[in-house]
């Protein structure tokens, strides 16, 4: 049974950072591309970013570059997301994503993905 878990999520000023961890279990962690999604209060899920399976590229949304570096470890079964420079607009469930495709090749959508987290909040206070 595959189980992905987010953590890291909470509150935090505007400006601050938060640093989210996604640790899979029941699945071979590097057959996958891994991606982060988000979804605030009366929106759709969107997508945030995306990484290879061995994490050689990696792919952004244009209201995410150069705030949020996503990575991952291989031998820990492990996906990050390091968010800094936070905004309001920010605050959001954050949700990871397994994709069998193990690329990304932009950043691709909902359908794309397999396996989901549960999600954890992130509140950004302004």
């Amino acid at each position: 049974q595959v189980q992905m878990v987010e953590s890291g999520g909470g509150l935090v000023q505007e400006g601050g950072s938060l640093r989210l961890s996604c640790t899979a279990s029941g699945l071979i962690f590097d057959n996958y591309a891994m991606g982060w999604f988000r979804q605030a209060p009366r929106k759709e899920r969107e997508a945030v970013s995306c990484t290879s399976w061995n994490g050689t590229s990696a792919y952004y949304a244009d209201f995410v570059k150069g705030r949020f570096t996503i990575s991952r470890d291989n031998a820990k079964n492990t996906l990050y997301l390091q968010m800094n420079s936070l905004k309001p607009e920010d605050t959001a469930i954050y949700y990871c994503a397994a994709s069998d495709a193990g690329y990304c090749n932009g950043l691709p959508g909902r359908r794309m993905y397999k396996y989901w987290g549960q999600g954890t909040q992130v509140t950004v206070s302004s």
